[in-house]
């Protein structure tokens, strides 16, 4: 008898049905995306926002496609055009990955973060306040060295 069982998250029912226009190719030393189409001409919604809420995952495959499917598609000509409208809806997912107690998923969040503002510029700045609030400051001071205590001094939250 096992615990309860836990629902499949969106992203891994998505993945699993072969909604993710990317598969993973296992190689010998390092692992890549192979995408069914040039990731130029795939468009961004959903598909950008189904990423991101898969930097929350925890277990392989998702947690690589999600991560490098958010990082390859903000790297194609003309990501900023097709992300900016997107942000509202990508700010929450960021968001989840950024209060996650797993330290991997804030790790990945956080790298998805500073993809976006690669890729988008001062469009993101009006978002920032809700993304950057949520940062646990335990996490940063665990991160950081900083000690709890000291850092609520600095936390406007």
């Amino acid at each position: 008898f096992s615990g309860p069982l836990r629902a499949q998250s969106t992203f891994a029912a998505v993945y699993s049905k072969g909604d993710i226009p990317c598969r993973l190719v296992h190689g010998s030393v390092k692992h890549r995306l192979q995408w069914e189409s040039p990731p130029e001409t795939i468009h961004f919604d959903p598909l950008l926002i189904t990423l991101a809420e898969g930097l929350r995952e925890t277990k392989h495959p998702y947690t690589f496609v999600s991560r490098e499917g958010f990082k390859e598609l903000l790297l194609v000509d003309g990501a900023a055009e097709k992300a900016i409208p997107l942000l509202a809806k990508l700010v929450p997912a960021l968001k989840a990955a950024l209060v996650h107690t797993d330290s991997d998923v804030f790790e990945r969040g956080l790298n998805g973060l500073v993809q976006l503002s690669a890729a988008v510029g001062p469009a993101l700045n009006d978002h920032l306040k809700h993304l950057l609030t949520s940062v646990s400051p335990s996490f940063l001071s665990t991160l950081l060295g900083f000690q709890a205590k000291g850092w609520d001094a600095y936390c406007y939250c």
